[in-house]
């Protein structure tokens, strides 16, 4: 950790403070785990108060989305899911696609994603785009920092999980009623969903075919965001339009904090 649970809360705590400048952006460093350890301790009055009138970009993802969560839960602040200062800005050869997609969506007060990915359910759909990684947004259920988002469009990735427990935590949003307040389920990236020797074969697609099959809403797949080089930047809680079908989907979102 870059410290302590305090004083990680802290660092995000200082944003609240009046006597203290407030940046333009701030990035998380890096994901893993331990995010769900400060919940507790933000200081969620004072972060409203402050970033209201003065919002900036809060940008990360993985195991930020604990972050991201509560802070909409409690205070409604919207965020980006985006990336990251070690891995993404610091990598050896940062990549073109996310720089650039970072850049043009905080400069600007909307804009839209044009996905070449076909789908066999359409949609056409507005409401809240909010979400992130599957196994965190999971484990806030039942928890005050889940926000209860109605009429949302739902996006989540996550790393190195089996396809048929990917299915597992969709399953929970499912059960737990979560996904039946929403408009839309988008997939992000799976990066290394691949079945194991005893999994008997099932795979992502066996998955995705069974979630549509019961969750009631429509199911898009190929958003590029998750643990990937080539990564999108979203707004959550932003305002979104999402228009799916056979030939790919367009994802129009606005209402969020930009730079300028």
């Amino acid at each position: 950790f870059g410290g302590t649970d305090g004083e990680r809360a802290g660092d995000l705590n200082r944003l609240a403070d009046p006597e203290r400048a407030l940046p333009d952006i701030a990035l998380a460093v890096r994901g893993g785990y331990g995010a769900a350890r400060i919940l507790h301790g933000l200081d969620y009055r004072g972060l409203e108060r402050r970033l209201r009138d003065q919002p900036i970009a809060l940008v990360g993802h993985s195991d930020f989305t604990a972050i991201q969560l509560a802070l909409y839960a409690k205070a409604r602040i919207k965020t980006f899911g985006g990336p990251m200062l070690s891995a993404d800005f610091g990598a050896e050869t940062p990549s073109n696609f996310t720089m650039q997609h970072f850049w043009r969506t905080l400069s600007q007060p909307s804009t839209t994603i044009v996905a070449d990915a076909p789908q066999v359910q359409t949609a056409n759909v507005t409401g809240t785009l909010w979400g992130g990684n599957l196994a965190i947004l999971t484990s806030l259920i039942g928890t005050p920092y889940m926000p209860d988002i109605e009429g949302g469009i739902l996006f989540v990735e996550d790393v190195n999980e089996q396809p048929f427990r990917i299915e597992r935590m969709i399953y929970q949003l499912h059960l737990s009623g979560v996904l039946a307040r929403q408009q839309a389920l988008v997939l992000g990236q799976f990066t290394g969903a691949r079945p194991f020797e005893y999994d008997n074969g099932y795979d992502m697609q066996a998955m995705i075919d069974q979630v549509r099959s019961v969750v009631g809403i429509p199911v898009i797949t190929g958003l590029q965001f998750g643990h990937v080089p080539d990564l999108l930047t979203l707004p959550f809680g932003a305002q979104a339009e999402l228009v799916a079908n056979a030939h790919g989907f367009r994802l129009t979102l606005s209402d969020y904090p930009h730079l300028g």
